[in-house]
């Protein structure tokens, strides 16, 4: 499992929501260390930043305290910044294995345009991000996956790219955890008199890469826009995680068409597993 979490926090109620009821169950998982991270916006903050960080630094220790068990070190950070830098940076220097980071499906459309700490955070780290998904409910919110189950029904993405090595390294962390896995693969490319031989090359990558974990997979090989078929493919399988390789490219060609990764983090109902791969 993810031995070294981190754990960004705004002080909003979706935020404060997953810090009380999924962040322990993720914990209890196997989390040995614990960084929560709160970042002063000095674009917003501007002059009044500094006198927040003493004041932000305290309710962030007090959050620690109550999130303090036994075999697992649980630590306060306040940086003054760009909070998507500022956390990606945290990442770095503290050797974080998995940043986790809440939103709620609704807005991630709009704030993404108006850039939004999570989709920012997710182009600016090189660490595994796990994007929760949370709905409103009346006046709470629900996680669209109990949290305690998260690793148990993973549908990993390939392309077959070097990132894909990647991705299964990260699927090593948690294979303990699942009950269940599907592989997949997006044939969106070739003419159509190759689309069959595609497909059947596809599978047999498929199955060369089951052989990087020891757990069994299913296979499946999808046809068509490769965002919806994943989407849709872990909506009929009961998917609880989506695990998808994030390749760099042009900043402004992803924000305004979107990558595959970005319009699966952007459109899925279930939490996202996005893998860095550069």
């Amino acid at each position: 499992m993810f031995e070294k979490v981190l754990y960004p926090t705004d002080f909003s109620d979706v935020s404060l929501h997953a810090l009380r009821t999924c962040i322990p169950e993720l914990v209890s998982m196997g989390v040995k260390e614990l960084y929560l991270i709160h970042v002063v916006d000095i674009t917003i903050a501007e002059f009044e930043a500094f006198e927040l960080e003493d004041i932000y630094r305290e309710k962030l220790e007090k959050l620690a305290r109550e999130l303090k068990t036994d075999g697992v070190t649980v630590n306060a950070i306040v940086r003054i910044g760009i909070p998507s830098i500022e956390i990606a940076e945290v990442a770095e220097e503290v050797d974080i294995d998995l940043v986790v980071i809440p939103s709620v499906g609704e807005n991630i459309w709009r704030t993404m345009f108006m850039g939004s700490t999570a989709s920012n955070l997710a182009r600016a780290t090189r660490r595994p991000v796990l994007l929760l998904k949370y709905q409103k409910k009346d006046d709470g919110f629900e996680p669209s996956v109990d949290c305690s189950t998260i690793f148990k029904r993973p549908l990993v993405t390939l392309d077959f790219s070097k990132c894909s090595i990647k991705i299964i390294k990260t699927v090593r962390e948690f294979e303990e955890l699942i009950e269940r896995g599907i592989l997949v693969h997006s044939v969106d490319y070739g003419k159509m008199d190759e689309l069959e031989h595609n497909i059947e090359v596809a599978k047999l990558n498929l199955r060369k890469s089951a052989k990087g974990v020891r757990v069994e997979f299913e296979f499946e090989v999808l046809v068509g826009s490769a965002s919806q078929a994943i989407i849709g493919t872990a909506l009929a399988k009961n998917a609880t995680l989506i695990v998808i390789g994030k390749k760099g490219r042009n900043f402004l060609k992803d924000l305004l068409l979107g990558s595959t990764a970005e319009r699966v983090m952007r459109d899925s109902k279930v939490p996202v597993l996005l893998v860095p791969c550069d």
